[in-house]
Formats: structure tokens, C-alpha cells, sequence
């Protein structure tokens, strides 16, 4: 009899500008097995975009019924438009037996927290909140009032690290990569995710 290991759900979270999508894809990189969690949204398909790579794509009303239905492990509205991460395409993965990644602000995550209490919760952290106000001004995208605003944010968000079950600095990339490799080995090896299916080994050598 095979052992076959369900995959897991890790959610890579932190403040705006820690560098999540940067570490995310290094990762990916590293790790082609690794399944991105796509996400749903109300917004129009643009040209080039295909349904189920870059998003599923869902009526206002669609979207909504699934909201009604806890068919969404969190969901919010921008711009006029609701994104979510969907819960059937979550738990297939995982039931195939792949680790899925869900890149997320802390408030997102904290919703998935509430309706995937099984994931595994990661908290990107910058090394200072000077390196952070660093890299935020570095995109030269933001004035001074929003890295202010952006700063206060981190620092709330830093607060709510006791929700996650492992924090992960982002000093160098390489290094943040290489953590969260460590947390995906240690998690597929955590006693009470494989215990379960070894006692299935002891019932059939004992039938």
C-alpha cells in the first residue's frame, strides 16, 4: 500500500511592499510542483487573458451566489469589482495531492484564517520598517502621504503576526525563498498530517 499525502494550502501574507510577489515567484522558480491559487473575479476577461490561467472569470450575481453559499475562502471589492479566491479550486488541488499557494494582504488572509483554518499561515516581514519605507519609495510611484499611510498600515498589520504560524523575513530573497521551502518540507512531515495514513498500513498488515 502507497502512501499518498494530500497537498496543503500555504498562505504567503504580510504588509504592502514586504516583497510577496517577489518571494512568491522566486519560489516558483525553484519549485514547478507548487500550484498558484487562481483567483476569481466580476471584472471583464482582457485580450490575452484566459479563463482558469489568469483568473475564473464570474457574473456580479455568480459571484455573489457563491459568496451567499461560503463557496469563497475570502473575497473583496476593488474598483468596483469582486476578486476571491475560490474554495473547489483549493481543496481539488489539494485532494490531487498539491501544495497550493495563495499570495494575499493580511486582511485577505485573515478570512481564509477564519473559513480554512487547516492552511498554513506565513507572515512575510521586512527586516525594519526603515528597509520597508525604503523599498515602497523606491517604486516612485507613491507620495509622501501614502508611504505614510502605507507605514502606519504595516505596522497594524505587524500586530496581527500572532495569527500566522510562521514569520518569515524578507531580507535578501534567496533567503526568504529557502525559509519557506524549509516550512513546506517540515509541514509535509508534521506528525498529525501523516499519522493517520500510516495507521492505514498498521490495519491492513494486521488483516
Amino acid at each position: 500500500m502507497l502512501i499518498k499525502q494530500k497537498g496543503i494550502l500555504f498562505i504567503l501574507s504580510g504588509p504592502s511592499g514586504v516583497g510577496k510577489g517577489t518571494v512568491r515567484k522566486a519560489l516558483f522558480d525553484k519549485d514547478t510542483a507548487l500550484k498558484y491559487s487562481i483567483s476569481m473575479t466580476t471584472r471583464p476577461i482582457r485580450p490575452g487573458e484566459v479563463e482558469g490561467v489568469d483568473y475564473f472569470y464570474r457574473t456580479k450575481e455568480a459571484f455573489e451566489a457563491m459568496i451567499e453559499d461560503n463557496q469563497l475562502l475570502e473575497h473583496a471589492k476593488y474598483v468596483g469589482n469582486y476578486y476571491g479566491t475560490p474554495r473547489h479550486y483549493v481543496e481539488e488541488q489539494i485532494e490531487a495531492g498539491h501544495d497550493v499557494f495563495l499570495e494575499i494582504e493580511v486582511q485577505g488572509a485573515l478570512q481564509v484564517k477564519e473559513n480554512f483554518p487547516e492552511g498554513v499561515f506565513i507572515f512575510l516581514s521586512p527586516p525594519s520598517l526603515e528597509e520597508l519605507k525604503n523599498r515602497i519609495i523606491s517604486r516612485g510611484t507613491e507620495t509622501e502621504q501614502l508611504v505614510m499611510n502605507r507605514l502606519k498600515a504595516a505596522k497594524d498589520e505587524i500586530e496581527l503576526m500572532d495569527a500566522y504560524d510562521y514569520v518569515v523575513v524578507n531580507d535578501q530573497v534567496d533567503h526568504a525563498v529557502e525559509n519557506v521551502q524549509a516550512i513546506v518540507k517540515s509541514e509535509h512531515c508534521k506528525r498529525e498530517r501523516v499519522a493517520s495514513q500510516y495507521k492505514q498500513l498498521l490495519e491492513v498488515s494486521q488483516s
